[in-house]
């Protein structure tokens, strides 16, 4: 995202001295399109940090659980592979 903002700012800067309506618009695109991609970015961030504690709180409320949860998932995974290198 950060390239692409870089990208963005420099094009609006060559472009500046460059008159006409087409180019008026897509700049305007390229500004609102880039604004949106800032506004997901975040939204994508807050829920990803939201999770993670969530995570961490079912994680330290039921460590046991997790480990066992970890150690099937690892069994079943280790069980398949088996299976494959068999074939």
């Amino acid at each position: 995202m950060g390239t692409l903002a870089e990208d963005d700012r420099a094009l609006m800067t060559a472009t500046a001295d460059v008159a006409g309506e087409k180019v008026a618009e897509a700049r305007q695109r390229l500004a609102t399109a880039l604004e949106n991609g800032k506004e997901l970015v975040g939204r994508v961030r807050e829920k990803a940090v939201e999770r993670a504690q969530a995570a961490e709180q079912v994680t330290r409320k039921n460590p046991g659980q997790i480990i066992a949860i970890a150690f099937g998932v690892g069994a079943v995974i280790g069980l398949l592979l088996a299976r494959r290198g068999r074939a």
